[in-house]
């Protein structure tokens, strides 16, 4: 029994119905690309899957069999569009509900006839120093001491170099913002309010590279052994202004001294970036990533000496302990499981090899027709089940 059982999202248990009737036939290593999951699944909410164009497009239809009656719409035709077309397709209402891209809002924010809801998802973008590797004979992250990145200043003065609130000001029109830990607001008092945050601080970061003894030779730092110091930096593609962003980053390390370079010389398409970061490419020093979050905070899967999602591969005895805390027996008394949230967070932050950067608001445009569509939680188990055109 672990005191996470108690929040959806655990991953102790399956919270989804799966018909077992349909697929009891297909062998478990054939469902991911069985017909019956690929080309003909069975659904149980309000409408079903008509038909599909890979990559491009679903056709769904009303599902005749959904336990709360037949849903309003005939249709719903979901297309992918490139990030460049999304601002023109609101504009010109080609969809009802399209995302809204943060660096493009001011293009679109005055369209008429469109409604704007906007929620802060559970997520946030996040610097990762790699200082190890993951072995999958022992299923278990291996830190390096003696890894380029496995020291505790150099960690901290990059977090502060970092004009996080400054960037996001100037290319998401400030609906994105930095966050101060590791464990999002959203999950109340799981959150420490109190934990020491990175804040923009060119003086201090100069201030702890000094005393660490990485001395400036010329125009950049070598390392405390007199080495010279390169840090190559991964960084995805993708919005518009990512390129800007990262280089802007590249500007601020190099104020403190610091000669960051991008791992290719350029921004990586998402899939090859986390082939590279996930295989421990060795031309990866840091890196710029993100997560989607469960409901339930344990941070037992993405930090721990077992999880694969442990990019940065850091392994300290201080983090098995406080993870073992948060998930033991003990922590279903839930003021004990607060308290090590709490110290857990304090602890990540001083250590800084994960360092949490960016959150920022999730806008949906919807056509102001359309009446029933909400992002809050329904009981009806899907966004769509009330979704219909007004008279």
């Amino acid at each position: 029994m672990k005191p996470g059982m108690t929040q959806s999202g655990n991953g102790y248990f399956w919270e989804a119905a799966v018909p077992y009737h349909y697929l009891k036939d297909v062998a478990f290593k054939d469902l991911e690309s069985s017909d019956k999951v690929r080309k003909n699944p069975l659904f149980f909410g309000p409408y079903k899957l008509q038909s599909i164009v890979r990559g491009q497009s679903t056709t769904w239809v009303p599902n005749k069999y959904y336990w709360r009656g037949t849903p309003k719409l005939k249709k719903i035709v979901a297309t992918v569009v490139g990030t460049n077309s999304v601002t023109q397709s609101i504009k010109s209402k080609k969809f009802d509900v399209a995302q809204v891209i943060n660096s493009q809002w001011n293009n679109v924010k005055n369209t008429k006839g469109v409604n704007f809801i906007a929620r802060v998802p559970l997520s946030y973008s996040y610097l990762g120093f790699k200082v190890g590797k993951y072995d999958s004979k022992t299923g278990k992250n291996v830190m390096n001491k003696n890894s380029k990145m496995n020291n505790k200043a150099l960690r901290q003065a990059i977090a502060y170099a970092m004009n996080v609130n400054e960037a996001y000001k100037r290319y998401f029109n400030g609906l994105a913002f930095r966050v101060p830990t590791l464990i999002p607001e959203q999950f109340g008092k799981y959150f420490n309010k109190n934990a020491d945050a990175y804040s923009y601080n060119l003086k201090k970061a100069e201030q702890i590279l000094d005393k660490a003894g990485y001395k400036k030779k010329g125009k950049y730092r070598v390392q405390p052994n007199g080495k010279k110091l390169v840090i190559y930096l991964a960084a995805r593609s993708g919005s518009s202004v990512s390129d800007s962003i990262t280089q802007n980053y590249i500007q601020q390390w190099k104020k403190i001294g610091l000669d960051v370079k991008l791992s290719s010389g350029r921004l990586m398409e998402s899939n090859s970036f986390y082939d590279k970061v996930q295989n421990d490419s060795p031309n990866i020093d840091m890196f710029m990533a993100g997560w989607s979050l469960s409901s339930e905070p344990s941070p037992a899967d993405l930090y721990s000496e077992q999880a694969p999602f442990n990019f940065a591969r850091f392994v300290t005895k201080k983090n098995t302990q406080l993870l073992n805390e948060i998930d033991s027996q003990k922590a279903f008394n839930n003021s004990y499981r607060v308290k090590k949230f709490h110290e857990w967070q304090k602890y990540m932050n001083d250590e800084a090899y994960v360092v949490p950067v960016s959150n920022g608001y999730e806008i949906t445009a919807v056509n102001s027709k359309l009446t029933g569509y909400s992002l809050k939680p329904s009981k009806a188990n899907s966004v769509w089940a009330n979704v219909a055109y007004t008279k």
